[in-house]
């Protein structure tokens, strides 16, 4: 009992949606005075009110116990409720129903800045951080190098943080929430943000943070990272709790019931993206020409349409097929072969194209990640873990296979049409 540090006991977070069922094309003032006097309570008719609600509810029923010491995964789709529960956990927003006990200090790192005041410099945020966090300025003081040390941050901890990259952003955000001693780490996706060095030190910290018995809670949708740092996972699907039990079990449930692709075509405009990817170009559709699933020593095809929204120099196109751990195994890039790179112009929507004579992944499922870059290393746009599609067993598949090796890029016909419009 006394080992239990957060119990969640059937929590709900409703939210009132509002909609509008005929927008008037400009309101006057004699609109606003004839509207109030249109009110009437709820149930009455002739009001001449169009309005209605609904109520949202982002988590419902929500129970778990989470012990002193243990690192925690939380998983699930966009839209699941993760987000929101980690708010809640963290005091930002409270439930609609529900009981939430909570034992000790809590450090949460939800979203690039959150708890940063931008006109501080670094040096002052880490002090405010800490005091928020009911630390006295000793204590602040003596974890003061280790957490400038660790944030990589010490040529710019005079600066104000409004000027910092995102990147800087979420170093000093994690080096504070970790170094300051909370009973309670509460860590969201915005890992995404570092560089995959940065990651590896913040999976490294927060080991070590649970070593010395403080409890951990980490969001995250890279089911290797959650795999290898958590010792149980917590499945959210749709605001409630569909399984929950060793990380193992819950990873290979969660993604056994969400891997494969559907639809040979993916729209991803609309997608989220990380930093300042998709600001330059921006991947809008990924198709499977070749069809679903992909089978293994048969040749595929498949193309990605994009826009490029300002003038882009040496530009090539990527597709990678990653284990479900996040070890990448195979990558095809348009200027593996002859080395083109186009160079385009803003307004242009081009089209990269992918043919592959065999496909020498086994069968299984695997994470597909797409992306753009500029010459060998500036990121133009990424969508890591866009999706998992199946590998089948082909005409001439044997009864055993090996897996190629981690990175290695594979030739094919992949070549950018440049300025060519998706038809």
């Amino acid at each position: 009992m006394s080992d239990t540090v957060i119990r969640v006991e059937n929590v709900g977070k409703r939210y009132r949606i509002r909609h509008q069922a005929e927008r008037e094309r400009y309101v006057a003032l004699r609109d606003v005075i004839a509207h109030k006097f249109r009110i009437f309570p709820r149930g009455q008719a002739g009001c001449g009110n169009r309005r209605s609600e609904e109520d949202f509810w982002a988590l419902r029923n929500v129970s778990f116990e989470v012990k002193r010491g243990e690192v925690i995964g939380i998983i699930g789709r966009n839209g699941a409720g993760k987000s929101t529960l980690l708010k809640i956990l963290s005091r930002i927003t409270e439930p609609a129903e529900g009981r939430i006990e909570l034992r000790g200090r809590v450090a949460s790192l939800l979203e690039v800045g959150t708890g940063f005041h931008p006109e501080l410099t670094g040096r002052e945020n880490i002090f405010l951080n800490g005091a928020i966090l009911g630390m006295s300025r000793a204590e602040i003081q003596r974890k003061f190098d280790e957490i400038v040390a660790f944030a990589e941050i010490d040529k710019f901890l005079d600066t104000p943080v409004k000027r910092y990259s995102s990147g800087m952003y979420v170093r000093l955000a994690f080096a504070v929430a970790a170094h300051l001693e909370p009973e309670i780490l509460i860590v969201d996706e915005v890992l995404a943000v570092g560089d995959a060095q940065f990651q590896k030190k913040c999976l490294g910290k927060m080991q070590e943070v649970s070593r010395g018995g403080r409890t951990v809670l980490f969001v995250s949708h890279n089911m290797g990272a959650v795999s290898s740092l958590c010792h149980r996972g917590i499945w959210l699907e749709a605001g409630k709790v569909a399984d929950t039990g060793p990380t193992r079990e819950i990873v290979d449930a969660y993604l056994s019931a969400n891997s494969k692709a559907e639809t040979s075509v993916t729209e991803l405009s609309g997608l989220g993206r990380i930093g300042d990817y998709g600001r330059k170009l921006r991947i809008e559709r990924l198709e499977w020409v070749s069809g679903l699933p992909l089978h293994h020593g048969e040749a595929i095809s498949a193309r990605l349409d994009f826009r490029v929204l300002q003038d882009v120099d040496d530009v090539s196109v990527g597709i990678g097929f990653s284990t479900l751990e996040g070890t990448r195994l195979l990558t095809y890039e348009t200027d593996f072969q002859d080395g083109y790179r186009p160079s385009l112009r803003a307004g242009k929507s081009c089209r990269a194209e992918f043919s592959v004579p065999e496909l020498v992944l086994a069968p299984g499922i695997y994470t597909v990640d797409i992306g753009s870059r500029s010459g060998d290393s500036y990121g133009l746009d990424y969508l890591p873990g866009l999706c998992h599609v199946e590998v089948a067993m082909g005409k001439k598949t044997p009864g055993y296979i090996v897996r190629q090796g981690a990175g290695v890029r594979m030739p094919g016909n992949c070549k950018i049409l440049n300025g060519s419009s998706p038809q």
